[in-house]
């Protein structure tokens, strides 16, 4: 029986990792949980969870969180959907949850957000919108003063 060296299995990992969040990236709207990410992989939901924290710094849920959160502050800047068609175009099923998160993100609550952002995004192009307003992962927001622009 021959031994597989562990760096082809971190590698095999890591390629394993890359479709998880490729995944997560293309499909943040439509329903995912990470036993159905993990399977996609044929990874167990515990492996998967803790090899993508070393990875990326964060769990497969926070990441899909914040690629939703991205996305609902672009549609909240163009302001022609309320907080609740945002929720529920980014994939979101819960109002309270998403509306939490995105104040941990963001560091205001996205009713605020959509009332502040076209101010203070006017003019820009929204590539660089987008960057300047990316939102800051893993509860680092400040709670002092919205990072709109």
């Amino acid at each position: 029986m021959t031994s597989e060296p562990v760096g082809d299995q971190h590698l095999r990992d890591l390629v394993r990792l890359r479709r998880v969040r490729d995944r997560i990236d293309r499909e943040y709207a439509r329903p995912l949980d990470v036993e159905a990410l993990a399977r996609g992989v044929h990874m167990s939901s515990g492996h998967l969870s803790r090899r993508f924290r070393a990875a990326y710094g964060e769990s497969p849920y926070s990441y899909l969180m914040t690629r939703r959160i991205e996305r609902a502050m672009a549609l909240l800047r163009r302001g022609d959907l309320t907080v609740t068609e945002v929720c529920f175009a980014v994939g979101c099923a819960s109002l309270g949850t998403f509306s939490t998160r995105f104040t941990e993100l963001v560091g205001v609550p996205p009713s605020v957000y959509r009332r502040e952002a076209a101010d203070g995004t006017a003019g820009m192009p929204s590539c660089v919108a987008k960057q300047v307003t990316r939102p800051v992962r893993n509860r680092e927001a400040s709670m002092t003063a919205p990072r709109l622009a």
